[in-house]
């Protein structure tokens, strides 16, 4: 199973990978993981898993225990980005709705075959820039004359 992997830096740069990364199955949001667990260019690097979503779209929350969906009682945030009806398309006063929680589906923290999308921060630096190693490659483009 090929997971999609954002890894976030400092700077706020995002780079993108799609691997297989057995490492990460069994891991949990929240838990720290090597970099050559990922991919053998990413060695002496650590990343924080800060947050997955599966294959439906379901974010992976920290409250929820295991790996299963179930439905969760959520406020604002992470998860639930709602606005009450009653308020109807007029701008909102306040930026988050007061009181408002809903039911949801969420994925438990754990990471499982289940999960396509991983989000990890970079807590230690290894020894090349990520800049580097998620360069693009230039291939010689050829003229179709």
């Amino acid at each position: 199973m090929a997971f999609k992997i954002n890894i976030g830096e400092k700077s706020g740069k995002t780079y993108k990978l799609e691997s297989s990364a057995p490492g990460l199955v069994e891991k949990e949001i929240g838990g720290k993981i090597d970099g050559k667990e990922i991919k053998s260019d990413l060695e002496g690097y650590e990343f924080e898993i800060t947050g997955a979503s599966d294959k439906s779209g379901f974010p992976a929350l920290k409250e929820v225990p295991g790996t299963v969906l179930q439905g969760v009682l959520l406020k604002y945030g992470k998860g639930m980005h709602k606005r009450p009806r009653r308020e109807g398309k007029k701008p909102q006063r306040e930026p988050k709705p007061k009181g408002l929680r809903l039911r949801k589906k969420a994925r438990g923290k754990v990471i499982s075959e289940d999960i396509v999308q991983v989000n990890l921060k970079v807590i230690k630096e290894g020894k090349t820039p990520l800049s580097e190693i998620f360069a693009p490659s230039e291939a010689p483009k050829e003229d179709a004359q």
